[in-house]
């Protein structure tokens, strides 16, 4: 399990961690989440969200609202990620959920290597943070499962694509819909939405 210790080296500081989800995909917004947790926390099962199953991620969610000092969560949409790239758009989206906290951090532990200052706030970037950290661990979970109830809701409106199996990423399902019945307005019009694989020869 992730650690529960901070990143600055202030051990009175509030930090918050911070993550998003959905840089891979296809269509739909990029999310982030920020979280900050009190020092003394125990959260059994809490990592990666990426290694976690649906049933445990949505299982914890509700844990860490509760227990977290203040947690918040952003989206960027596809329009603006087409416009400033979905490197941008994942840190603007981290930017805008630190916006939304109820409690101002002194330090932020972000997951990656890339981020772009935020404010006066001093930060440091942790790769494969998420699995060595609680609040960027409990972060990851909120923006994906966040991202997921989106993206479930989005697929009633457009079932075709299953975006409420694969959430918008590039599956097999997800590109032979592409092929049949062409790119929605939720679609990344920037990304490479399919490859030489389901390209039809005319």
């Amino acid at each position: 399990m992730p650690e529960n210790k901070l990143m600055s080296q202030y051990s009175n500081d509030l930090e918050a961690g911070t993550d998003e989800a959905g840089r891979g995909c296809l269509a739909g917004p990029v999310t982030a989440a920020a979280v900050i947790l009190p020092k003394s926390i125990s959260l059994p099962g809490l990592t990666d969200s990426k290694k976690l199953s649906d049933k445990e991620r949505n299982r914890l969610r509700p844990i860490i609202e509760k227990e977290a000092l203040a947690f918040a969560v952003a989206h960027v949409y596809q329009e603006e990620i087409d416009e400033i790239n979905i490197l941008n758009a994942s840190i603007k989206a981290m930017h805008l959920a630190l916006n939304q906290l109820s409690v101002r951090p002194k330090f932020i532990a972000v997951d990656g290597n890339r981020f772009h200052a935020y404010q006066s706030i001093p930060h440091t970037t942790i790769i494969k943070g998420d699995g060595k950290y609680l609040h960027i661990a409990a972060a990851s979970v909120l923006a994906k499962t966040y991202r997921d109830d989106y993206m479930s809701a989005l697929s009633k409106e457009f079932p075709e694509y299953h975006w409420a199996q694969n959430k918008g990423y590039p599956t097999k399902k997800h590109r032979e819909a592409l092929v049949q019945f062409g790119k929605t307005p939720h679609h990344r019009t920037s990304f490479t939405l399919l490859n030489e694989q389901f390209k039809l020869t005319l």
